[in-house]
């Protein structure tokens, strides 16, 4: 195949299905699972991983590597990320990093979250409430709770919340020049940078102080501590954000589904990471390139070629999950998704995520039995965004 009839790579969703991954996908799991496509007319080819079998071999080789300045890497706006974004960089680095943040999400200190995230998700429905419909659930619950719960985990005052939330759309927008992402990082690091200073001289119980004890302690530099600040504060309230939409629209599609939800317990946790499998927020994969040769299938991805793991692909695989494309809340294989990855990369974050939703969707229906969309106004998505989502969400009630 020449370079040239390589296919582009396409986001692009059925209107008519906007929870639903590129149709494209499941043709590709079944004709060419491990296909070759171009970022823009103008890159190199790189491979593409659709299924979830091959994505699990691909993110746990270690000859995948997550560095980005490596030549293959697959990018539209290559970035030289600092070492306090661990997730884009390979061991020793990331074991570092990820070796000290491992702690700050371990179940006994997202426990510890639940009682506070409860207060400020009551908060928030009780202005939603008192406003009185019809209004943006995207701004009014699902970026608000996150950006709330992130600023108490790392103790940033949410007066600041607009600047960081600003700077985060910029970093996992992928229509976004690499310029603009470098100066929204720079921006955020900066900002984290201050905070950590402060902390060093007036600790609190927050991870912020915790960060600035590491750099006291030899383990981080300033920016180091700065820019992991920055990494989780990005990536920990723009996600989950999304998933609260996406999720809310999910349920309304399927109403009989909702009891699952008021079931506690095992059944919550379980309709959770349904939902997670079945909206799987990464639209634009996870990138690697190969370090060495990789057997994925009956391809061999050879050292110096990039691969894009497509998740939402992966957990829609029918060799899997079966009747795939169905939302079933009862589903029983349903946390073998790989919505948070799989690998010494996974989400870190992600026991912090399954607490807020957990949380926040039964609750909602809870209080707002009649919640539904309005007719009137139309549900806009984010079309660019590594991380799919809602971008507005008129709601009634």
């Amino acid at each position: 195949m020449s370079a040239a009839s390589i296919p582009v790579l396409t986001l692009a969703r059925d209107k008519n299905s906007p929870l639903d991954p590129p149709p494209r996908y499941r043709e590709l799991r079944h004709e060419a699972p491990i296909s070759r496509v171009r970022l823009d007319d103008e890159a190199p080819p790189t491979w593409l991983v659709t299924r979830w079998e091959d994505a699990r071999t691909v993110l746990g080789s270690t000859a995948a590597s997550s560095d980005t300045t490596r030549p293959g890497y697959p990018s539209r706006t290559p970035l030289a990320m600092p070492r306090g974004f661990f997730n884009f960089h390979d061991d020793p680095v990331h074991a570092v990093f990820r070796g000290v943040l491992t702690r700050e999400f371990m179940v006994k200190r997202i426990d510890a979250l639940r009682a506070p995230t409860s207060k400020i998700f009551d908060q928030l429905m009780s202005g939603m409430i008192e406003q009185g419909p019809p209004v943006d659930f995207v701004g009014t619950i699902a970026l608000p709770l996150p950006s709330l719960v992130i600023c108490e985990l790392l103790g940033v005052p949410y007066e600041d919340h607009s600047f960081f939330q600003e700077h985060s759309k910029v970093l996992i927008d992928t229509a976004v020049s690499g310029e603009a992402k470098t100066t929204a990082q720079v921006a955020l690091a900066d900002y984290l940078e201050g905070l950590v200073e402060q902390r060093r001289r007036e600790p609190r119980e927050d991870l912020i102080s915790r960060l600035g004890a590491q750099v006291d302690a030899g383990t981080f530099s300033v920016r180091d501590a700065a820019d992991a600040g920055a990494f989780l504060l990005f990536a920990g309230h723009e996600t989950t954000a999304n998933m609260i939409g996406l999720g809310v629209l999910a349920l309304l599609d399927h109403p009989g589904q909702l009891p699952r939800l008021h079931a506690g317990g095992a059944e919550l946790a379980n309709a959770v990471e349904e939902l997670l499998r079945y909206l799987t927020i990464a639209q634009s994969g996870l990138s690697r390139v190969a370090t060495e040769d990789i057997a994925v299938g009956d391809v061999t991805v050879k050292a110096g070629e990039g691969v894009i793991i497509m998740l939402n692909s992966a957990n829609r695989d029918e060799a899997v999950f079966s009747a795939s494309d169905r939302l079933d809340l009862s589903r029983s294989n349903a946390r073998q998704h790989l919505a948070f990855g799989y690998g010494i990369h996974q989400c870190l974050g992600q026991p912090l995520a399954r607490m807020e939703l957990q949380i926040v969707l039964p609750e909602i229906f809870r209080r707002l039995p009649d919640l539904r969309v309005d007719p009137d106004q139309e549900v806009t998505f984010k079309s660019t965004a590594a991380a799919y989502g809602p971008s507005f969400m008129p709601v009634l009630w």
